[in-house]
Order: C-alpha cells, then structure tokens, then sequence
C-alpha cells in the first residue's frame, strides 16, 4: 500500500498550487494595460479596471454571469465598451464557463480577455 501512495503524493506535489486574489489579477492586468484601478462611479461603485476604451470587470470564471451586468452597467455610466476579463485558474474545470460566457459576450459585443496564475508567476 505504501508503495502506491509515494507515486500519488510525488504526482500531487507537482501541481503548482496558486492563491492569487482577484485584486492581484487586477492590478497586474490593468498596468499592463495603461488602465486606471477601481475607479469609483458615481454611485459608490467600482469599475475594476477602465482603460481608453473599456470599462472593464474581472471574475473567476465560476462568477461568469455576475461578469456581464457589471461590465455593462460600468460600461453605461462611463460610456466605454464593456470588458471582462475572466480568472481562469483550471483550465479543464473552467472552460465551460468561458464558452458560456463567449455566447453571451459575442451577441452583446463584449471583450472578453482571459488571464491565468502564470501571467502572476511571471511577472514575479
């Protein structure tokens, strides 16, 4: 029994295991991207980042639906194109929801942007 464990624990250590927020995402995306970090609207609401042309909200992607009304209501009251950019943190696991979100973003013009622990990892 033994000798079947030590290959599973070897095989699961080598998983890279990542804790990122979405506040990391954002910051590190959104300099990248000459945008400006929650910009507060008028409401006391939060864009998370806004760039030239984009009102933008980031999700895990598992959040995909809450996504879409906060990127078109920043996008509304700013008067920029809507954005999201979806937290893919498992790519097997979160693919459906970045398919179910690209059928709604493609009939209601939204940019969608993706971004994963690695784009972190190698900033760092």
């Amino acid at each position: 029994m033994k000798i079947l464990i030590l290959p599973l624990l070897i095989l699961i250590s080598l998983q890279p295991v990542y804790a990122f927020k979405e506040k990391d995402y954002q910051t590190a995306w959104c300099r990248d991207n000459n945008g400006d970090l929650e910009v507060v609207l008028f409401d006391k609401t939060r864009a998370d980042c806004v760039t030239k042309t984009y009102a933008i909200e980031f999700d895990f992607a598992k959040k995909w639906k809450e996504a879409i009304g906060q990127a078109l209501y920043y996008s509304i009251v700013l008067r920029k194109n809507p954005g999201i950019v979806l937290i893919i943190e498992n790519p097997k696991k979160d693919g459906k929801y970045l398919k179910r979100l690209q059928k709604v973003t493609e009939k209601y013009n939204i940019k969608v942007w993706t971004i994963t622990p690695e784009y972190l990892v190698q900033k760092n």
